[in-house]
C-alpha cells in the first residue's frame, strides 16, 4: 500500500487510481481498508476510490507521542489526507465512527458530497453496549488490554455484545484476525487506541450538530435497517438536520452495511453521485 506522512505520523492508504469522480471511504473504529473490499470492487470501474487507514485501532504504524488522537484530531487527519493528495470534489463516505461530521463548517472545502452510513451521531455516543464497554474499559487500568485479548478468539468476537452485534454476516476469522492484529501485537497501537477512546467527549457529536444545518451540499444518510448499535431513528434525526439530505435504509444490514449488503450500498452511492453531478462529470 502507498503511505503518506501526516502531522500525527505516517498512515497507509489504498488508491485505485483512475480518472473518475473521487470517493474517499473511511473505515470505523478498529477496522482497516479490508472492511470496504466489496464496495471498492463495485465502485472502482467508474470511480477513483481511496481509503485512508486512520489511527483508530487497525492502523499498522504508531502515531507520534503527543499527537491529537481525539475524534476532532482524527477528523483533522482526514482533512489533512485530502489536502496532501490535493483531492477535490470528494464524495466522502463514513461508516461507524462519526468523525466526518466534525469537518462540516470547519474544514469541509474539499467535500462535494457526503455519505454517512450507520455511524455515531448526535447523542448516540458512545454507541451501544460495545461503545459503553470500551469507554469503561479504557478508564480502568489493564481492562482495555484484557478486553482486546478477546479478539484472539473468533467465538468471543462474534458475540452480540462484541463485533458480532455490528453485522448480520458471520464475520470470517481471517478478517477478525487482520483487523485486530495491530492492537494485539503492538503496545504503541494500543496506546493510540486508548488515547482516542479517552479523549473523545460524550457531547462532541451533539456540539458538531450545530454546524449541520449550514451544510447545504448533497448528503446521503444510509442506515442498516437492522442496526442495533446505531438505531435507524438516530439516522433519521441526523438526516432531518441536513438541509439537502436524503435518508435511506439498507435491508438485511446492521452497522457494517458494507459487509452485510455491499451491492445495495454501491448502488446507493453510485445513484447519489449520478443524481448530483458536478461540472465536468458525466
Amino acid at each position: 500500500m502507498p503511505e503518506i506522512e501526516l502531522s500525527a505520523g505516517t498512515i497507509d492508504y489504498e488508491d485505485t487510481g483512475g480518472g473518475g469522480p473521487v470517493v474517499v471511504l473511511v473505515p470505523g473504529l478498529g477496522f482497516d481498508e479490508s472492511v470496504w473490499t466489496d464496495v471498492v470492487t463495485g465502485l472502482s470501474p467508474g470511480f477513483r476510490v481511496l481509503i485512508p487507514v486512520l489511527p483508530t485501532g487497525s492502523h499498522r504504524r504508531p502515531m507520534r507521542p503527543g499527537a491529537d488522537l481525539s475524534a476532532h484530531g482524527v477528523a483533522g487527519l482526514l482533512a489533512e489526507f485530502m489536502d496532501r493528495l490535493d483531492l477535490r470534489d470528494v464524495t466522502l463516505v463514513q461508516n461507524d465512527t462519526g468523525t466526518a461530521q466534525l469537518l462540516l463548517g470547519v474544514r469541509d472545502e474539499r467535500i462535494a458530497r457526503l455519505v454517512l452510513t450507520s455511524c455515531e451521531t448526535l447523542d448516540n455516543y458512545p454507541p451501544g453496549i460495545q461503545g459503553r464497554l470500551l469507554t469503561v474499559a479504557c478508564r480502568i487500568p489493564g481492562a482495555l488490554f484484557l478486553l482486546i485479548q478477546s479478539f484472539r478468539f473468533p467465538f468471543l468476537a462474534r458475540m452480540e455484545t462484541s463485533l458480532g452485534g455490528m453485522a448480520r454476516t458471520r464475520l470470517p476469522k481471517e478478517l477478525i484476525a487482520r483487523w485486530y492484529r495491530p492492537l494485539l501485537t503492538n503496545r504503541h497501537i494500543r496506546r493510540d487506541f486508548a488515547r482516542f477512546l479517552r479523549s473523545t467527549r460524550r457531547d462532541c457529536y451533539l456540539e458538531a450538530a450545530r454546524n449541520l444545518p449550514a451544510f447545504t451540499r448533497p448528503v446521503l444518510v444510509v442506515w442498516g435497517a437492522e442496526d442495533r448499535m446505531m438505531p435507524p431513528e438516530t439516522g433519521r434525526r441526523l438526516a432531518r438536520l441536513l438541509p439537502n439530505a436524503r435518508y435511506v435504509e439498507i435491508p438485511d444490514a446492521r452497522t457494517l452495511v458494507q459487509l452485510d449488503n455491499p451491492g445495495a450500498l454501491v448502488t446507493e452511492i453510485s445513484d447519489f453521485v449520478e443524481a448530483h453531478p458536478l461540472p465536468g462529470e458525466h
